[in-house]
């Protein structure tokens, strides 16, 4: 009887791991994205709706502050390389940075926050 219950607690147990885990696994699905190319610290810091300028992003992108896609609804998408080793994703962004963008491409969300492979991305 003691080595039935103790079967039963390690197979609940790995039921219980399988569930966790595969639940913290996350998918992707295709979208597309309107919205503005502009660097992380003013879209999380100033709480911008829009660009200050297309200078002032591209300013920020070359000093090493990650650009991002900030959606029309307000959602911010972190760019990002499925490739491995992974590949900042700046200078892809930099010549659209602080303008309108269409962006096409997989969505990956997790914990709250979402990225973004870029498939094709261009100006509105």
């Amino acid at each position: 009887m003691r080595i039935t219950k103790h079967w039963l607690a390690v197979t609940a147990a790995l039921v219980l791991l399988a569930v966790v885990c595969g639940s913290a696994q996350t998918g992707s699905q295709p979208a597309n994205i309107k919205g503005y190319v502009l660097d992380s610290a003013c879209a999380f810091t100033k709480n911008l709706k829009k660009p200050v300028s297309p200078e002032c992003a591209v300013s920020c992108a070359k000093a090493g502050s990650p650009l991002v896609i900030l959606s029309d609804n307000g959602t911010i998408y972190w760019p990002i390389s499925d490739a491995m080793p992974a590949k900042g994703q700046n200078e892809r962004l930099l010549e659209f940075a602080g303008k309108r963008v269409i962006v096409a491409g997989k969505i990956y969300q997790r914990a709250g926050s979402r990225a973004i492979v870029i498939a094709t991305i261009r100006a509105e």
